[in-house]
Formats: structure tokens, sequence, C-alpha cells
């Protein structure tokens, strides 16, 4: 598969493009780790560090930059989503291994390839970075500056190479419009920022609160969850029920909405790939076609390799045909796919909430903490290359179901033998139909003869309980021999159907395609039902919402503390200290309380019978 580097050199042999992608992706260290650097400074640490520790002269300064919180992020979800995919072309850099920054033996490829992802990340590290600071004002400039580099640079390497040899004149634009979408919205985004964190620090505009423990979303399931169903549900419309309704009391991570828009780029620029691949390889079969043909010429259509030379010349043209006709239908199958996981995600998040876990396998109902946790970190990931190696998967058994469509129905009615083919199909139809009558007739005999009747008139089927059985003990015999031959042609349908459907259900790295027991096998389905479970533990809305309330409530009552003692302490008049406070509110506990005075410990010196006299006279009073 070509890189995209080389892609790039080849839109024009007589280019001279002064940008090169890969060495402007080193260099792009340089600003990130500035960006880095200024924002950690910024960020301050929860503990000071010791008198003794190495790092006690920088005092509270140098955090720890988050660029995404994986787990329970909800705001700014599409500014994430876009960050992401302005990393698509880098990301296809990784995927086509074209991108190799350091020359190594075939064994060490691993290390260099997570060398690789490292750079990569890191180089666009200060958007994910930007987007999530505290400090608005300085980020969003940064942020900007960095946005506004990557997008003139990007514009630069199109304005001077915008054509190829593949899509044609444009074929720079084809394949960069979806970053420079990405990073113009995020120019928007950082600038709309900055106006909005000058406005706070001019004081035209409140600081917005720090980001609530309890999104507005989980709690409104909440209150559904404690509202009783008085109401009758609405009639849902076709569009609900079978494709999609929309939730007010739920919302998708910033993780899946990033993950889904990174995959859309990615799929449309492999897409993209794959046809410029189908261009060069047609380009070659024109060529070897045109030598056919000469050959054919040469030997005025009489030589003894004329009649292979012409069915290899169809083999190609119905090829190229029914490659360019598949497109469509299996990119239509991977999109419809991307939304399909969205739904499961909610689908199966909700039936975790409610306790429900049937739809998992024995298995993974307690899944071990480590894995859970490393499946959160490979999902994204290894989602977009299922989708990717899932699109051409499914290409090539679409184009394999095109050819036998072709030729098995076209082909013949082209070549005027469209009677012997309906012959041919009719002859194989009611083949397997008498097979199937068979076997349907099987059922509706021991249904009929060796069932006894129902208990009652409303049991759906009869119990299983024998009728005949002298009878049925002929009928399995007589029957054991040829069920031999058909269990040869139902072990050929199990094995072709398990094959259509393993190789269609590729990309859905939410559905297992191993048998059960062996569901562990499936690495991506496990990554999976680890993600599930992190995003279950740490983002379940009753959860959520009970911490909240223990936080809220611990909060109020420091707050209520502090005031009181502020007042205590701000109050005017005579200092009185604090026995003779606490003395006078025992006076006042034992005049409201009388029997008390002779439930109290008397001490040697302390108190007196006229003292207890007093205070029962005054509580009588």
């Amino acid at each position: 598969m070509l890189t995209v580097t080389t892609r790039t050199r080849q839109l024009n042999g007589t280019c001279a493009n002064s940008v090169d992608m890969e060495l402007f992706l080193h260099y792009s260290l340089i600003p990130s780790l500035f960006i880095i650097l200024v924002l950690s400074f910024l960020q301050r640490r929860e503990e000071r560090r010791r008198r003794n520790d190495t790092f006690y002269l920088l005092g509270n300064h140098f955090g720890i930059i988050v660029p995404l919180d994986f787990v329970g992020t909800f705001s700014n979800r599409w500014s994430y989503g876009v960050a992401f995919g302005a990393t698509a072309n880098k990301v296809m850099f990784l995927f086509s291994e074209g991108y190799q920054p350091l020359q190594v033996p075939q064994w060490a490829q691993a290390f260099v390839l997570l060398i690789g992802g490292i750079e990569v990340g890191l180089s666009h590290f200060p958007f994910f970075a930007c987007l999530s600071s505290e400090f608005r004002l300085v980020s969003s400039i940064l942020g900007f500056s960095y946005s506004l580099i990557w997008f003139a640079v990007t514009v630069l390497q199109i304005s001077q190479c915008p054509s190829g040899q593949f899509v044609g004149r444009f074929e720079a634009l084809v394949f960069y419009w979806p970053s420079l979408l990405c990073l113009l919205f995020l120019l928007g985004r950082f600038l709309h920022m900055f106006v909005k964190a000058l406005r706070v620090y001019l004081g035209w505009e409140l600081q917005v609160e720090e980001k609530p423990i309890l999104e507005v979303h989980q709690a409104e399931h909440v209150k559904q969850l404690l509202r009783k169903p008085c109401l009758p549900e609405r009639k849902k419309t076709w569009f609900q029920t079978r494709i999609y309704e929309w939730d007010p009391c739920f919302q998708f991570p910033s993780r899946m909405i990033g993950t889904i828009v990174l995959a859309f780029i990615c799929l449309y620029l492999f897409i993209v790939i794959e046809f410029c691949m189908f261009v060069y390889v047609r380009d070659e079969l024109d060529g070897l076609e045109g030598q056919m043909e000469g050959y054919i010429a040469s030997m005025n259509q009489t030589g003894t390799l004329t009649p292979v030379i012409l069915r290899v010349k169809e083999l190609i043209s119905v090829s190229k045909g029914v490659w360019v006709v598949t497109i469509l239908p299996a990119s239509l199958t991977c999109v419809s796919y991307l939304f399909h996981i969205l739904a499961c995600y909610r689908k199966h998040m909700k039936r975790l909430w409610a306790g429900d876990k049937h739809f998992l396998p024995l298995r993974f109902h307690n899944p071990t903490s480590s894995e859970s946790v490393v499946a959160i970190a490979r999902y994204s990931g290894w989602q977009i290359a299922y989708i990717l190696w899932g699109y051409l998967i499914i290409h090539v058994v679409q184009s394999l179901c095109g050819m036998m469509i072709m030729y098995g129905l076209v082909l013949p009615v082209i070549h005027n033998q469209g009677l012997e083919m309906l012959q041919r199909l009719g002859i194989g139809t009611l083949t397997i139909s008498i097979v199937l009558g068979i076997m349907i007739l099987q059922v509706w005999i021991a249904a009929s003869f060796f069932l006894q009747p129902k208990l009652g008139p409303a049991d759906k089927q009869k119990p299983l309980a024998l009728n005949n059985r002298r009878v049925f003990h002929n009928f399995n015999y007589f029957l054991f021999f040829y069920n031999v031959l058909l269990g040869l042609g139902a072990c050929l349908s199990r094995l072709l159907i398990s094959c259509i459907l393993g190789t269609w259900l590729i990309a859905r790295i939410d559905r297992t395609i191993m048998q059960s027991g062996y569901e562990r096998a499936d690495m991506g389905f496990s990554a999976w039902i680890g993600m599930l479970y992190v995003d279950h533990y740490h983002t379940n809305p009753v959860l959520v919402s009970f911490c909240h309330i223990l936080i809220t409530g611990h909060r109020e009552r420091k707050l209520q503390q502090v005031i009181k003692y502020w007042c205590l302490n701000q109050s005017t008049g005579p200092r009185v200290s604090a026995r003779s406070r606490t003395r006078w509110f025992l006076l006042l506990t034992l005049i409201k309380n009388p029997r008390l005075i002779m439930l109290r410990k008397s001490k040697p010196g302390h108190g007196s019978p006229e003292l207890t006299h007093i205070l029962l006279t005054c509580s009588e009073c």
C-alpha cells in the first residue's frame, strides 16, 4: 500500500514541494514541547514537595497536563472529536506503516511504530491540552497559534502541488480537506475561547464555575428513575423503533465522539487510497489487455491461446466493474456500523446501569480490573483499525459475491445462454427445495404422530412425551442413513454461513464472532467489554449522584461551621472567655432541664445545696 508521503510526492512529477510533512512533523515537536512546558508551569500541584525533595524549588508549579479525560468528560465533546479528526492523516501514516522515523531491523519494527505513535501523539498534544486547560486566556492564544501553524503549512503544501496522477487536478485537496476543515474549526474554537476568557478577565462576564461532579443528563436520569410512570408512553415512530431514538438523559463521552469522528475521516481516506490503488492496478491491467489484443491481432484470432485470452480479458473487465460498483455498498456498510456501535454502546450501558448482565457471556460477568483499564486504552485505536480492515474484507467479499452473480446470471444471458442458465438455476433451486421440504416433513411427522396430545387447550405446543414408540423407532432407523448424507450438506452450509457472517461482522467490535466458550479469543470484543465496565463503574448516574450528595453535604456543613465561628469571632462587645461561655450554656441547659440537676455528679468543694435549691427554684419559675 502506498504511504501518504509517497502519494504526495507522486502528485506531479515536475512539482517542487518546499514542504516535507514528515520533516515538519519532527520540527513541530519544538513548539509542542514549549506549549506543554508553559501549561505545565501554570498547572498547580495539589501537594507541595518536601524540603528534602529535589523538586522543592519548583514550588507547586509544573503539574501534570491531562490532554483528555477518557472516562468522564462530557463537555466540549465535539471540540475534542474535531481535534482527533485533525490527526487523521498522521494516523493513516501509522496505519500504512509508512512512517518510520528510524531504520531498524525487521524484528524491531514494533518499537519503531511505538516511537512513531508517541511522536505523532506528542505533535498533536497541544490541541487537546489547550482545550482542557483551566487557564483559558493563555491556552486559547497558544492553541490558536499552534493550529494556525498547522493550517498554514497544510495549505502551502496543497497550493504547491494540487494535482496528481490518480484522482486528477485536486488530488491533494481530496486527501487533506478533512484535516483543513478540522483545523479551521479549532481556529474558531480557540478564538471563541479567547474572547470569552478576555471578557472574564476584564470583568465583563462572570467566571464559569469549575467542572461539576454531576452532569445535567446524569441528574435527569436519576430523576427519571425516581419518577412514577403515571402517563402512558407515546407511540414511537418507525425511525425511533427501528433505527434510533434520542434520549435526553444520556450523553456519549468525549472518547466515543472522538473515536467515531476519527473513524469516519480515516475510513474516507482509506477509501480514497484504495481507489488510487485501483486506478494504478487498472492502468497496469489496461496495458496487459493491450498486449493481449496485439497477440490476438498478430495471430488473426486463430492462435491456440485465443480462447483463454478472451476469457482472461472478460475476467479483467468484470473484475474492474464489480470492484467499482461494490465500493458504495461496502462503505455504506461500515458507516452504518459506526452509527450502530453508538446505539449498542448506549443500550449496553443502560443495561449495566440496571444491573442486567445477561447480554454478556458468562466469562465476562466479572472481568479483572487490570484488563478493563487496559481495554479502555486499547478500544479507540482498535475500533478504527477494525473499521478499516473490516471495510477492505467486506469489499473483497462483496466483490466475490458480485463475480458469482455476474458469472452465474448476467454473462450467460450476454452470451446467449440464458435458457441453459435458467435450467441449471431451476434444477439447483428444485434440489434445495426438496431437501428443505424433507427436513420440514420430518418435523411435521414428529409433531403429528410421535408426540402426545396437548395437556390443555391453552398450551402452545404439545408436551415432550413420545407417542407411537414402535413406529418412532422404525422412523429413526430408516432416516438414519439418509441423515448421514444430509449432514454433509448441513456441515458445508454451516461452514459457509460462518464464513459469510464472520467476514460481514468483522468490523463490529461490539459483537463477537467466536462461538460460545471461545469469546476470550476475540481480543476486540474483550476490549469492548472492558471499556463498558470502566465507564459503568465511573459514570454510573446513580453512583455519581450519591457521591455528589455526599460531597455537597460535606461542603455545606464545612461552610456553616466556618460561618458560625466567623460570626462568633466578629461579634462586637466585650470578649468572653470560652470557659465562661461554656458555664453559661450549662446554666441554661440545667434551667431548661431540671431533672439533669439531680443526675449531675457533684465534686467536693464545688457547688452547694443552696445553689441546687436556687436552680430548682428558677426551673419551677
